[in-house]
C-alpha cells in the first residue's frame, strides 16, 4: 500500500542519516584522539627557532656514523663491540621533537652507557682554551687522550643538533647558545661527557692551560673548571700535571706563580692532589715552534764554537 511504501523510505532515510552521523562522530572522535596523543611533540613551535647559534649539521647521522664507525674499526678495534646503530638512535631520541632549551641529564643517559669506554692511566689529558694547540699535541703523541679523543667526543667534535617541537623535530637553521638558554643540547651532552672522563681518570693525568689569557689561565667559568676539577677522584688520579702554555710572540700573561694558577693549585690541594706545573711544556712547545721555527722563543741553542 502507498502509505507502507511511504514508511519504508522514510525508515530506510532514517538508517541512513543515522550511519552518516556515527561515520562523521566516529572520523571527528579519531581526529580529536591523535591530536591528543601527537599532542606535545608534534605542537607547532612558538618561534619556529630563531636562535643565534648555527643550526643542526646537515646529513647528521651518517656524520655520526661515519665517525663511529671509524673509530671502533679503524682506530680503536678492540671497542669493535660498540652498536653504532643503537649510538646514534640514542643520541636521537635524546633531542628530536624536543624544546631545545629543555634538555636534561636523563635525556642523554642511555648515550653515555652505550658510548661509554675505559681510558688508560696516565693518558687523561684535560685542557681550556688550548683546543687547537691541545689536539694537535695529540695527534703527534698517541700517549694522551683529550675528550675529543674518545669515541663520543670525537663522535659530536664540531658538529651540532638540536631539535624542534614541530615537524620534522631537528632544527636545521639554528640552535640556541648557551647565553640563550643553558639547558641546550649541546651544553647538556658535554657537561655529561666531561664529567664522565673526569670521572674515568686515573694515575697521572695533565691540563693545558692558555697562558696569553689576560682574564687568566685557569676560569672558574670553564667546563675544567666547573666540572672537570671536581669530577676527578682523589682515589684514582695520583698527580695532577698542569701544562702553561703562552703563544709564540704572544703575551706572557700568566705563569704559574699567576693568581688564577694559584688558586686552581689552591683547589687541588684541597682535594688531597700532587700537583706539578711547568711553564711552557717543551714537548708541546715544540710543537707551537713548528708554525714559528725562526721566532727567537723557538730557538733551542746557541752555537758555541
Amino acid at each position: 500500500m502507498p502509505w507502507q511504501q511511504g514508511s519504508a523510505r522514510t525508515r530506510q532515510r532514517t538508517v541512513l542519516l543515522v550511519g552518516i552521523v556515527v561515520l562523521l562522530a566516529a572520523l571527528v572522535l579519531a581526529v580529536v584522539l591523535a591530536s591528543l596523543l601527537t599532542h606535545g611533540r608534534h605542537e607547532v613551535s612558538p618561534k619556529m627557532l630563531k636562535w643565534k647559534d648555527r643550526g643542526t649539521t646537515k646529513n647528521l647521522q651518517e656524520v655520526i656514523l661515519g665517525r663511529c664507525y671509524n673509530y671502533i674499526t679503524a682506530q680503536y678495534p678492540e671497542l669493535g663491540d660498540k652498536d653504532c646503530l643503537k649510538i646514534w638512535e640514542s643520541l636521537k631520541d635524546a633531542f628530536i621533537y624536543k624544546n631545545p632549551c629543555n634538555i636534561t641529564a636523563e635525556d642523554y643517559q642511555p648515550l653515555m652507557e652505550l658510548a661509554s669506554h675505559p681510558i688508560p692511566c696516565n693518558k687523561s689529558l684535560f685542557w681550556s682554551k688550548t683546543g687547537d694547540l691541545v689536539h694537535r699535541y695529540t695527534k703527534s703523541n698517541q700517549n694522551f687522550l683529550t675528550l675529543e679523543d674518545t669515541l663520543l667526543g670525537y663522535m659530536a667534535d664540531k658538529v651540532s643538533w638540536c631539535g624542534d617541537p614541530s615537524a620534522p623535530g631537528i632544527n636545521y637553521e639554528s640552535c640556541p647558545k648557551r647565553s640563550e638558554c643553558e639547558s641546550n643540547p649541546g651544553s647538556v651532552f658535554w657537561k655529561m661527557a666531561s664529567k664522565m672522563f673526569a670521572e674515568a681518570a686515573c694515575g697521572v693525568v695533565q691540563v693545558m692551560l692558555n697562558g696569553s689569557i689576560e682574564a687568566g689561565a685557569f676560569r672558574s667559568s670553564s667546563i675544567f673548571g666547573s666540572i672537570e676539577v671536581f669530577n676527578l677522584n682523589p682515589d684514582k688520579v695520583s698527580e695532577v700535571h698542569i701544562w702553561l702554555m703562552q703563544d709564540i710572540g704572544g703575551p706572557q700573561s700568566e705563569s704559574c706563580s699567576g693568581h688564577s694558577i694559584q688558586r686552581l693549585i689552591s683547589i687541588l690541594e684541597e682535594r688531597n692532589f700532587k700537583i706539578v706545573c711547568e711553564d711552557n711544556y717543551r714537548p708541546v712547545q715544540l710543537l707551537q715552534c713548528v708554525h714559528n721555527p725562526d721566532h727567537t722563543d723557538c730557538r733551542l741553542c746557541t752555537n758555541s764554537t
